[in-house]
């Protein structure tokens, strides 16, 4: 596909989803960084009803630090794998507080240093959080839309990334993550796509394939 389609592809997408955003919600990059671990293997929707809460008993590096592991183990519980990540809030806190002064760092070698923060986490908090786009979080939504199109063939979701970063503009990374996400999670699912009303289905590969068969 050429870049002019991608192009093409993405401004339908955002007249199709005019309203697509983080689905996360936080009131700091601190605050986006927890909310994000969490978000592993995990619902949006059930994050931000645990992490209201969490965010009150908790403001700081420095509160997660001082705060009882087994207390924050059991706030996150419904947000699964909480041993994991009740530990890599407290060892992020820690290093966010005694390394960077309290403040998050906005840049992504810093991020991905911290416990719990891979590519795909520190790509969301920097565009999110920081308005930075350095890349695309390949998440189930952008790797299942990628391939079906045929912007990607590949299952690795750096090297899906790294395709992605070939022909899309670099102005269009702040609007392609949600987007993509967002017609992942309305249209484009992964059982029983909703190809008939899919407004990127002349782009689309599998349906142009499946069609003429």
């Amino acid at each position: 596909m050429t870049k002019k389609k991608v192009i093409e592809l993405i401004e339908i997408l955002k007249k199709s989803y005019p309203d697509a955003k983080c689905s996360l919600n936080f009131k700091s990059p601190f605050e986006l960084a927890i909310a994000v671990m969490l978000s592993a293997q995990c619902t949006d929707e059930r994050v931000n009803k645990t992490t209201p809460y969490l965010f009150k008993k908790y403001k700081t590096p420095k509160d997660f630090i001082d705060a009882p592991l087994s207390i924050i183990d059991k706030i996150i519980t419904p947000c699964g794998f909480h041993h994991n990540k009740s530990k890599n809030i407290k060892g992020m806190a820690q290093i966010v507080e005694n390394k960077f002064n309290g403040i998050l760092p906005d840049n992504m070698d810093d991020l991905m240093s911290l416990p719990g923060i891979g590519r795909k986490s520190a790509n969301v908090i920097m565009l999110d959080a920081f308005d930075k786009p350095q890349g695309i979080a390949v998440d189930t939504h952008v790797k299942r839309i990628s391939n079906r199109i045929g912007l990607s063939n590949k299952k690795d979701p750096e090297k899906i990334e790294l395709d992605l970063l070939k022909i899309i503009p670099k102005e269009y990374l702040k609007d392609v993550n949600h987007l993509f996400i967002w017609h992942g999670r309305n249209t484009c699912k992964a059982q029983s796509p909703n190809c008939i009303v899919c407004p990127i289905k002349d782009y689309c590969k599998s349906y142009n394939k499946n069609k003429k068969i």
